[in-house]
């Protein structure tokens, strides 16, 4: 099944602060296209974000929007879109743990950093993934949206043993209207 086919709910967006490697952009650019996201963005880049395009082979920029800010007070994203800080602290919620808001734009911190004070200040989720070190930017920015796919997406149930699923994934129908009234019944 291929993400367009998933039919996930609501939207997210990929962003990263202060970045240096334009292999690093790249790959998390590359990989925010092929997990469908909505948009992709940065903030203070400290690499040239066009250069990057060598090791983004899927050209993302083409298929999806492409937004820069200079600071975090730039920062500006839709309404009723929570941001998601990635971030290894002590108070960070557990990935496996974490229900991924409807309407979500995730951010990392630079490669050799972490998510600025003030960017973390703006945050309305921190998450990390349960490790014993940070790995590569486009790594943890896959990981998390890998398993943004797999909690909000309809997939087959996992099987009791080993192996691919023996069960099909029913079809949706839809019941009958719901009329509400307005008022509350005792």
């Amino acid at each position: 099944m291929s993400i367009s086919e998933n039919k996930a709910r609501g939207f997210f967006a990929m962003g990263v602060e202060g970045i240096t490697k334009p292999a690093n952009l790249g790959n998390l650019a590359r990989s925010s296209h092929a997990f469908g996201a909505s948009f992709f963005y940065t903030i203070s880049p400290v690499v040239d974000v066009h250069g990057m395009q060598k090791t983004d082979t899927s050209d993302a920029f083409d298929h999806l929007p492409f937004y820069n800010f200079d600071t975090v007070g730039e920062l500006s994203l839709p309404k009723k879109c929570a941001l998601v800080a990635i971030e290894l602290t002590p108070d960070s919620v557990e990935l496996p743990s974490f229900r991924h808001p409807m309407r979500a734009a995730y951010v990392l911190g630079q490669e050799r950093g972490n998510v600025s004070d003030e960017l973390m200040e703006r945050a309305d989720h921190v998450i990390k993934i349960p490790m014993k070190f940070c790995v590569n930017v486009g790594v943890a920015g896959a990981i998390v949206m890998y398993d943004r796919l797999l909690s909000m997406g309809k997939f087959r149930p996992r099987p009791v043993k080993a192996g691919g699923p023996t069960e099909f994934l029913p079809e949706h129908t839809h019941g009958n209207q719901i009329i509400r009234s307005g008022r509350k019944e005792n």
